[in-house]
């Protein structure tokens, strides 16, 4: 099972920074860092960073799937929720085994790597910011969008990856980068295209309909007549 929460006792290190203090037995030194993809010509410490910020997006990704699949009222979105999250699941897998195979360590927090998962943290939470106090399609349109934000990033991110194989020389670092990308850039191509055009699905069936909930509507009624704008 990959972690979704690096802490020191999951084996979570990072670099000491100006405003962040960790733990001596817990630090990756700059020198370490400068010896991953030592002459390969690549820029180890930034690759390290870049994967670690990698890593950290998919991992927000998961728990931000996990969580709108368990509060989604749709079972058309809910069911590409469970999907595209157990996919983001075995992303992280990957991201940690390409990290592996490069001589890194997939424990390695990076200070891009904090910064994004204080980006998911917020994402997260502002699909709860409303609950209670807005319509069902609202929350569903929220809870949309917060996935779609999220799969712009990852897009990019691989995106990226797979430019940065088409430069790399032949060898065993190109390797493995060519094989996660070949496996996960398909997903995320998927991933962004069916946020995209669902949320304007979403969008168009709701500016032509009439008020979102009718006088009396029950729940179930709610979710079978939005359930109908998606088949």
């Amino acid at each position: 099972m990959p972690i979704l929460t690096p802490t020191a006792a999951t084996g979570a290190r990072s670099r000491a920074m100006e405003s962040t203090y960790v733990d001596p037995a817990r630090q990756v030194t700059p020198r370490e860092l400068e010896e991953l993809l030592a002459g390969t010509g690549l820029n180890g410490p930034f690759v390290a960073d870049l994967l670690s910020d990698v890593l950290a997006h998919e991992r927000a990704g998961a728990q931000l799937y996990r969580s709108v699949a368990n509060r989604s009222h749709n079972p058309v979105l809910k069911k590409q929720y469970e999907h595209f999250g157990k996919e983001t699941l075995e992303h992280v897998e990957i991201v940690e085994r390409l990290i592996e195979r490069l001589g890194g360590d997939p424990g390695y927090v990076s200070p891009s790597a904090r910064a994004t998962t204080k980006a998911g943290t917020g994402l997260l939470e502002s699909t709860f910011l409303l609950a209670g106090s807005v319509d069902l399609m609202t929350q569903e349109l929220v809870m949309l969008d917060a996935v779609l934000l999220a799969e712009a990033k990852d897009h990019a991110n691989w995106s990226c990856l797979s430019q940065l194989v088409e430069s790399l020389p032949e060898g065993e670092v190109r390797d493995a980068v060519a094989e996660a990308v070949q496996q996960v850039e398909p997903q995320e191509d998927e991933h962004l295209g069916w946020a995209t055009e669902m949320r304007c699905t979403l969008v168009s069936a709701q500016a032509k309909s009439k008020a979102v909930q009718v006088g009396g509507e029950t729940m179930e009624q709610l979710v079978a007549r939005v359930q109908s704008w998606l088949d």
